[in-house]
């Protein structure tokens, strides 16, 4: 079995203390996370650090203790299993400016709001993780 590996970020900000999440709606209508392939000699956290940038021009921290993966069969490769590396990072004080050769948008949400325009469970489950352990760990 072979692996492709990316790596990817829940990122988010605070707004009059609420937590508000950057989703990415990439070309092809649906929406998720940052997210990009490891060039060589970077590691998974620099990997999501430099998507974050290209994509959405922040410069976030990531949150330390929490990372969670997703993996599923990439369709029309036998026996290829693409390894989703999930981090969570945090902005303050920047704008949003989305790579619009690349996204049709970067809109920022409430997470009530980005599981509605989520189009996978995955998506669901991964901001579902990162949420709870933002609200109970009071990061």
């Amino acid at each position: 079995m072979l692996y492709e590996k990316s790596c990817r970020a829940v990122v988010f900000t605070r707004i009059q203390g609420e937590i508000r999440y950057v989703l990415v709606q990439q070309r092809e209508g649906f929406h998720g996370f940052p997210k990009g392939h490891m060039e060589p000699g970077e590691s998974e956290r620099e990997t999501a650090l430099r998507e974050i940038y290209e994509e959405l021009q922040l410069r976030p921290t990531l949150v330390d203790g929490f990372v969670t993966m997703d993996e599923h069969a990439i369709p029309g490769k036998k026996d290829v299993i693409k390894q989703m590396i999930y981090f969570l990072a945090e902005y303050e004080d920047q704008e949003i400016v989305f790579q619009e050769e690349e996204l049709l948008s970067a809109p920022l949400v409430s997470y009530e709001e980005a599981m509605t325009l989520f189009e996978y469970e995955s998506s669901r489950r991964i901001l579902t993780e990162a949420h709870t352990f933002l609200t109970k760990s009071s990061v």
